[in-house]
This record gives structure tokens, sequence and C-alpha cells, in this order.
């Protein structure tokens, strides 16, 4: 299988880090994206992901699977190794739920404000602009580190005692958020520590 995407950008890598986790790179040939020339929004690339993002993934039969969501549950399901999704339909729904609340509240608002709020990726990818949305979803970010740091008070991770996609995507999130300038407040000493934590795991630090 195919994952096309570009290093070092925050949603590649969490599937980047998912594929690691199941012990599965070098199954997989990761084929790079120029979304700096605006590659992602070709012709030919929108043919396979009408989204015009990255990743995306393509099976040997030609199935293109977009989001990273999508990719995750497929990842998980295909190749041997600990869960990422769950295993049982409580912890899927509970893992399900926290990804999503990292993934809108983190992710997506540090997003946001990237590409509203800031030059962004420069003038010709950035094509329309609202600062006001922007710092408002800076605002979303920091209440969901707040809220991240609650959870991780009384858990290990933050769907509970096993590494999941949640976990991933909050990573990722912060990843972009250093990116971003935005800082994860110094009172937040559980969401530091579990940071911390996570970057050591060998699906990270290599």
């Amino acid at each position: 299988m195919k994952i096309y995407d570009i290093e070092g950008f925050p949603n590649p890598l969490r599937v980047r880090i998912a594929v690691a986790e199941k012990g599965a790179t070098d199954k997989v040939e990761f084929v790079p994206v120029d979304v700096m020339s605006g590659e992602h929004r070709s012709d030919a690339f929108k043919t396979k992901n009408p989204d015009a993002t990255v990743p995306m993934l393509e099976l040997d039969d030609g199935t293109c699977i977009a989001q990273c969501n999508a990719i995750a549950e497929y990842i998980d399901g295909v190749f041997d190794g600990p869960s990422l999704t769950g295993t049982n339909p409580k912890e899927r729904a509970l893992i399900a739920m926290m990804n999503l609340r990292a993934e809108n509240g983190l992710m997506n608002a540090v997003g946001a404000y990237f590409h509203h709020a800031t030059p962004g990726l420069g003038p010709d990818l950035e094509t329309w602009q609202c600062a006001e949305w922007g710092n408002k979803q800076k605002e979303v970010a920091g209440a969901t580190m707040a809220y991240l740091d609650s959870v991780l008070a009384d858990n290990e991770f933050l769907a509970g005692d096993s590494f999941s996609v949640a976990d991933i995507t909050a990573y990722a999130g912060l990843v972009f958020a250093d990116f971003a300038k935005v800082e994860i407040p110094e009172n937040l000493g559980n969401l530091r520590a579990w940071r911390a934590k996570v970057a050591a795991r060998p699906s990270i630090a290599g």
C-alpha cells in the first residue's frame, strides 16, 4: 500500500505514528506530495482524493482512503499489534470520543488559528483568511489543553490505560501548536508530563 503525504506536517504525522505503532513502517510505501507547490490541489491528485488533502492511503487494488481517522482505522485493522482503536464496543466508543475531542478542539483549532490568523503557508496557499475566526479557535485550543490536562489527572492515557489514536491525535496537535507558537500553559503539568512520555515512545522517538 502507498501513503501519500508530506513528512513533518501534523496530519501525516498522525498516520506515520500509527503505522510505526503497528510495526508496519517497512510494509508501506510513503509517496511525497509537494504541498507547498500545490500538488495536492492538482486534478491528478484530486482524482484520487477530492478532499485535496494529505495524508491519503492507496491500496493495491486502487482503493483510495482519505481522512486520518479512516486511515488509522484501516491500519489498525489490517496490521498485527496492540489495538489503537479499541477491542470492544466500550473501548472503541471512548477512544473515538476522545480522538474527536483532540481532533476538533486541538488539532483543527490550532490549524484554524495557523491558517487564518497567521501568514500560514503563504499567500499562494492561504487564499482566504478570517483572523477573527482564527483567534477564536486559538482560545478553543487553549481550553482543550486544559480539558485534556484534567483527563490526564486520573488516566495514564487520554482514553484510559492504553495508548490509542486519541493520544496520537493530541500529540500531533501539540506538535502543530509548537509550530504555530501556541504554548501549553505552565500550570498544565499533567499534559506536559504525558507529552514527554508519549514523545519517548519508539514510534515517535525512533
